[in-house]
């Protein structure tokens, strides 16, 4: 017979992760290890930071960017998105100031590994936080960005980039971002 699997609590899973090298999802009381990024997803998040930063600049939103962990209070998933901004007055879920509780717009890089997971269960829980009003889900190995929105009576609304000469509008944080300036350099052979 198995020995029974220890779970832990939000607490525990804290502690651990701020002293922890690596990084780890939680949900349920288990912890996920995340894998390192490869040189495609690396480009398409500098390319997403600096452009989003110098749109934000000045202004009263916040990008954060891979390390910054959110919490989806509803659920209790402890998540880290690829890209984070949050508007207005940033809240935390403590005083470490390291888990955010209100993002205004998530963004993932889609994988082979993290795509269905991205897609799925993940962008389930996302929904749940009633801060969000934009989600961004992006290939990285083709042109590719899927836009979803907050409706004011609840659901979302999707709308698809897939052409170098496309721009998403992100009225939500008042940036857009140039699908030729997020995939500068991503396609190339050596990505």
């Amino acid at each position: 017979m198995a020995e029974p699997h220890h779970r832990l609590s939000e607490e525990e899973y804290l502690a651990f992760e701020r002293r922890s090298e690596g990084r780890h999802e939680f949900l349920h009381g288990e912890i996920f290890a995340m894998t390192g990024a490869s040189l495609r997803h690396n480009r398409l998040a500098t390319n997403l930071a600096v452009s989003l930063g110098l749109q934000l600049r000045g202004r009263p939103c916040e990008l954060y960017i891979a390390d910054m962990r959110v919490r989806v209070a509803a659920t209790g998933l402890y998540t880290y998105p690829d890209l984070v901004v949050v508007c207005g007055e940033p809240r935390f879920a403590d005083a470490e100031l390291d888990t955010l509780l209100t993002p205004t717009l998530i963004v993932e890089i889609l994988s082979p590994t993290t795509e269905a997971t991205d897609r799925g269960r993940k962008f389930a829980h996302y929904r749940r936080l009633e801060s969000l009003a934009e989600v961004l889900l992006i290939a990285q190995d083709r042109v590719a960005v899927e836009h979803y929105s907050r409706l004011p009576e609840g659901g979302w609304h999707l709308r698809e980039a897939t052409g170098l000469d496309d721009r998403v509008i992100l009225p939500a944080i008042g940036c857009e971002l140039p699908l030729s300036e997020v995939y500068e350099r991503v396609l190339d052979q050596t990505g």
